[in-house]
């Protein structure tokens, strides 16, 4: 089994359940500025679960060692990134406990670290080919 694969789908299975709950049961119970912001956490989620898919494929497909090694890397970091930006946004919007967005911005970091490691695998991978 492909673990980047597997968190990729479950990562889009989740944002697909979550999106069709915000919108049925928390949208009529908020105010609309956390269900705007609730409905960011979940474009971001539907971003990173299919980034993290195509990771994984391209994973499947079978990529050179050094390349494989930085798209597990960046894969894990989307993960994380995803789960931290997103379920923090999520946790507040059902709790009311806003100060868990305080944890939102480190997730928004690391996926910026994992659009980086993207980047720094693709350039690596170009310099050892020449």
């Amino acid at each position: 089994m492909n673990p980047v694969l597997f968190i990729g789908a479950l990562l889009g299975f989740l944002s697909v359940a979550i999106g069709a709950s915000v919108e049925h049961l928390i949208r009529p119970n908020v105010e609309p500025e956390v269900f705007r912001w609730t409905m960011t956490a979940i474009r971001y989620h539907q971003i990173g679960a299919l980034v993290v898919l195509a990771l994984g494929l391209a994973l499947v497909a079978g990529v050179p060692h050094q390349l494989a090694k930085w798209l597990k890397i960046s894969a894990g970091l989307f993960a994380l990134g995803t789960v931290l930006f997103s379920f923090s946004i999520y946790a507040a919007a059902i709790t009311g406990i806003e100060q868990l967005t305080y944890i939102t911005p480190v997730g928004g970091s690391v996926l910026m670290l994992a659009w980086i490691s993207a980047a720094w695998g693709a350039l690596r991978y170009a310099t050892d080919r020449n």
